[in-house]
C-alpha cells in the first residue's frame, strides 16, 4: 500500500520535469542535493537555512581547514547536532558557545555509552577536538580596531622590548603608553620607525602585527605614541591545554630506576610526600610542598576529585621557592586516558552543578 505524502506544488514540477525528461548531469545533481539537504533539515528538526547536506559539507570544510582530523570533525558534527546549532562559524569562533555545545554533548555521551570503554574512548575524542580549538581559534580578533583600552602590548623596536599598555584606538591610529626605560624614562622613537607587536588577550590567546610610529599626542593628558593601524593580526598557538585553579591535597611519590642493564626497572618509593594542587591541566599541574624537591626529579603523583582518584607521572620543569613552601610544575609524562578525561571534564566545568 503506498503512503501518501504531502509536497509543495514546486516540488512537484521539478520532480515531474526530472521524471518526464532526464536533464544535464550537472542539474540532476543540483536537484538530487537540494532535496537530500532538504530532507536532512526537516529530519533536525528545523526549517531554517543552513541546515542539511550544505551546511554539513560547509562545516566539515572549516573543520578541515583548521586542521581537525577526520575523527574530530565527526565528533564535531555530532556536537552541533546534539544542541541544534544553526550557526556552526559563530559558535567555533566563541569560546563561550563552544563550552556550552561540548558540555552537552559530554552529558548525552555519559546517557548513551554502552560500556565504560567506549564511555572513555568517545570522552577522549570530544576533549581532543575541544582542546584542538581552543589552541588554534583566534577569537574572530583581526584588527587592531577590535583592541580594548588597557590591553597590554609588548613592543620590540631594534634591541630593545617595551611593555606598554593601549590607551585608545579610536581616530587614525592605535595610541600606546610612550615606552620607557629601566629608569622610567622616555625612550625616543622617531616618526616613521618600524615596529613589531606583541599581544596577548585575557584568553591567554596570542597575535603579533607589525606596525610604524605614525607621530606623538596626548591621550586623556598623557603622552601617547600613535601606531598605525594593522588589518593583519596573526594568530599565535596558546598554551596547548586549557588550565584551572584548583586547591586539592595530592600524594606524591619519587619514581626513579633500579638495577642496570636489561634489569632495570621502575620503582616507587614507599616514603609520601604531601602538597596541594594550585592549578592543573591535562598537560601538568604546579604543587606547592614544603619540602625542597629536585628539577628532573620523576615522580606518581595522586589525588582525589570527585569519585575519582587520578594518577599520573610526571617531571619536575622547575622549582619556586617561597618562604616554607615550593611551588613545583609538573609536567605529565604518562596518564592514563579515564584520567585525563577527569582532569578535562573538571577544567572545563563540565561536571560542575
Amino acid at each position: 500500500m503506498w503512503k501518501k505524502t504531502e509536497s509543495s506544488s514546486s516540488e512537484s514540477v521539478i520532480m515531474f520535469v526530472v521524471i518526464a525528461a532526464p536533464p544535464p548531469p550537472i542539474i540532476a545533481v543540483v536537484v538530487i542535493i537540494f532535496f537530500l539537504g532538504k530532507n536532512r533539515g526537516a529530519g533536525a528538526g528545523s526549517g531554517k537555512s543552513g541546515s542539511g547536506l550544505f551546511a554539513k559539507l560547509a562545516l566539515h570544510r572549516m573543520a578541515s581547514d583548521l586542521g581537525l582530523n577526520s575523527e574530530q570533525i565527526r565528533m564535531l558534527d555530532f556536537v552541533f547536532k546534539t544542541d541544534q546549532v544553526m550557526d556552526p562559524e559563530k559558535s567555533i569562533a566563541s569560546p563561550s558557545l563552544l563550552d556550552r555545545h561540548f558540555k552537552r554533548a559530554y552529558h548525552v555521551i555519559g546517557h548513551t555509552s554502552k560500556s565504560d570503554a567506549e564511555l572513555q574512548y568517545r570522552y577522549a575524542v570530544l576533549f581532543s577536538t575541544r582542546n584542538f580549538l581552543e589552541s588554534h581559534v583566534s577569537d574572530g580578533l583581526t584588527s587592531t580596531h577590535q583592541l580594548k583600552d588597557d590591553t597590554s602590548l609588548i613592543l620590540n623596536h631594534g634591541k630593545g622590548k617595551y611593555d606598554v599598555m593601549v590607551l585608545s584606538t579610536a581616530g587614525e591610529g592605535l595610541a600606546v603608553e610612550c615606552p620607557k626605560n629601566a629608569l622610567g624614562s622616555p625612550i625616543k622613537l622617531n616618526k616613521g620607525d618600524k615596529i613589531s607587536v606583541l599581544l596577548f588577550t585575557k584568553n591567554n590567546k596570542g597575535f603579533s602585527f607589525e606596525t610604524n610610529i605614525i607621530g606623538n599626542l596626548n591621550v586623556h593628558g598623557r603622552s601617547a605614541l600613535l601606531l598605525a593601524h594593522s588589518n593583519r593580526l596573526k594568530f599565535l598557538s596558546q598554551r596547548r591545554y586549557r588550565r584551572r585553579q584548583i586547591d586539592i591535597a595530592s600524594n606524591l611519590y619519587l619514581v626513579y630506576l633500579e638495577g642496570s642493564g636489561k634489569k632495570q626497572h621502575v620503582a616507587v618509593d614507599k616514603r609520601r610526600l604531601t602538597g596541594n594542587i594550585a592549578d592543573i591541566s591535562v598537560g601538568g599541574c604546579s604543587i606547592k610542598v614544603k619540602v625542597p624537591v629536585k628539577v628532573g626529579a620523576k615522580m606518581k603523583i595522586e589525588f582525589t576529585q570527585g569519585d575519582y582518584k587520578v594518577t599520573a607521572l610526571g617531571q619536575v620543569l622547575r622549582a619556586n621557592r617561597a618562604g616554607i613552601v615550593t611551588v613545583i610544575y609538573i609536567k605529565f609524562l604518562k596518564i592514563s586516558r579515564k584520567s585525563t578525561n577527569i582532569i578535562n571534564a573538571y577544567v572545563y566545568e563540565f561536571t560542575d552543578e
